[in-house]
């Protein structure tokens, strides 16, 4: 872990628990950062040109070309590769696109504007860059037992960001949709809270059905991240998809969160396999790139080739060293997994 990066004008120190906690009407929102003090990736602010409007950047150039590409589709964020690209977000699209990434994920792209996220839009489509996930639904930050208590005015709440992620993802090429129910409430039983969280999730996909979208459920951990929080476990998630049973609601596993909680990587890979829509990655401890930590990475990231998995894993973790020095040491690690992959 190393110190917190500086920018001009954002600050690079906002966990996920806080960015979460900001309006809609917020300016900037953090993205993930090098790395965070809570483990959870950031989200970065609203950077065009040095804080230029976006309209004010030019879509330039052609699709850089690589003979470097991945054989998994890994996808990095805003803020990962900013020493060596620079603040701006399609300089750093750019950077990407020409290190052989052809996926991206941007957690706050509903709170954009509507231009922002056209101009976001049409410079992964010139890269050839596919929109992964970002976050829709309960936006306090787990502050609330937003999906578990069964009140109206959560679920009201949550449907209409559940509409409003329709449009964003409509608008940028979008298909999967980050769900996570919020905190446990302490005086409803577990099962019963389960119950409220399946009611509003199938509430949901009968909204996201019809335009081909697909909510991912994502559970986090408790046992260092967030203490509060209601679905900690992948096998909980499980459940509560299968009980949906809709093409709508689907498991975002990711390995991280997994790790901290149980462990058991593949053989759970193995058990939800037929619920998984997206797969998101980091190493324990330290929350930073693979290779850097305890996961074994080489054997998971076989076992998923080998199965045939074709969709986006999320880069969803800090660079382990600053500066571009550290940002060009995490592309050689994906390499060297590249690599591995037989």
């Amino acid at each position: 872990m190393h110190n917190s990066n500086k920018q001009a004008g954002i600050s690079r120190d906002l966990t996920r628990r806080d960015a979460l906690g900001l309006g809609a009407s917020a300016v900037f929102i953090s993205g993930c950062n090098k790395a965070s003090d809570s483990g959870e990736p950031l989200y970065h602010g609203n950077n065009f040109s040095n804080g230029a409007s976006v309209l004010e950047t030019p879509l330039r150039g052609e699709h850089p070309s690589t003979d470097r590409p991945f054989r998994l589709n890994f996808a990095p964020h805003f803020g990962m590769f900013e020493d060596s690209a620079g603040p701006d977000f399609i300089s750093q699209l750019e950077f990407a696109a020409a290190e052989g990434f052809r996926a991206w994920e941007d957690n706050a792209m509903p709170i954009r504007s509507e231009q922002e996220q056209l101009v976001l839009y049409e410079a992964m489509k010139r890269l050839d860059i596919q929109m992964g996930v970002f976050v829709a639904g309960d936006r306090k930050g787990w502050a609330e037992s937003t999906l578990t208590s069964g009140a109206p005015d959560h679920a009201d709440a949550f449907l209409s960001q559940i509409k409003a992620g329709i449009e964003t993802a409509n608008r940028v090429g979008a298909k999967w949709l980050t769900v996570l129910p919020g905190q446990s409430d302490p005086g409803v039983r577990w099962a019963y809270q389960m119950a409220n969280v399946i009611d509003n999730l199938k509430r949901a996909a009968e909204l996201l059905e019809p335009h081909d979208l697909v909510l991912a459920l994502e559970p986090v951990n408790t046992n260092e991240d967030f203490p509060e929080v209601f679905m900690d476990r992948t096998y909980e998630a499980y459940l509560a998809c299968k009980a949906v049973d809709s093409p709508a609601c689907k498991l975002l596993f990711d390995i991280y969160h997994h790790q901290v909680m149980d462990g058991n990587i593949i053989r759970d890979l193995d058990a939800c396999w037929e619920e998984i829509c997206y797969l998101q990655i980091a190493d324990h401890p330290g929350r930073n790139e693979p290779l850097t930590g305890e996961i074994n990475y080489a054997n998971i990231l076989q076992h998923v080739y080998d199965k045939g998995y074709t969709g986006i894993i999320g880069m969803e973790h800090g660079v382990n060293t600053e500066g571009a020095e550290g940002e060009r040491m995490l592309i050689e690690r994906y390499r060297e997994m590249n690599t591995m992959l037989g």
